[in-house]
């Protein structure tokens, strides 16, 4: 079966959700990298939620790349984190989803080949998921907008 180019961008889509969702898992559960990634491959990806709604097939791929990487990579992903945050506000102090948001992007940012403008705007409308009521997703692009500029200065 042939994927049209919508289909794929959803399933990318998919796939960084998942990672943001297995990442903050990790972190509230204490649960390994590989614990998460059997869990959301076996159980997630395309579950049915109820009788009406199937959770969307992701870019397994993606999820497994970007979940390694940003284990692998977190403490430059912390860092680069941190610069793009106000001084009193290190990565350890902000929301732990917005933690997993923000490793998942920034795992993107330094090992893919990912356009920045296209990471940012998944990422910003993840965040816009996850808060549709607050300011979070203005944060969120101000926040990925610093780490892409350093990150891929030459994108810019």
């Amino acid at each position: 079966m042939t994927l049209s180019g919508n289909q794929k961008r959803k399933m990318k889509s998919a796939a960084r959700l998942y990672a943001v969702q297995a990442l903050f898992q990790m972190e509230s559960s204490g649960q390994t990298v590989d614990q998460v990634r059997v869990e959301f491959l076996d159980y997630r990806f395309g579950a049915a939620v109820d009788d009406s709604t199937d959770m969307i097939e992701g870019d397994q791929g993606l999820f497994i790349k970007t979940l390694e990487d940003a284990v692998n990579f977190q403490a430059p992903i912390d860092q680069m984190t941190d610069r793009a945050l106000v001084a009193k506000w290190p990565i350890n102090r902000i929301d732990p989803t917005l933690r997993a948001l923000f490793r998942a992007a920034g795992a993107e940012l330094l090992q893919s080949d990912t356009p920045p403008k296209v990471v940012i705007v998944e990422y910003v409308s993840i965040a816009q998921a996850f808060f549709p009521e607050g300011k979070e997703a203005k944060f969120v692009n101000a926040v990925l907008d610093h780490m892409a500029r350093e990150a891929k200065p030459e994108a810019f």
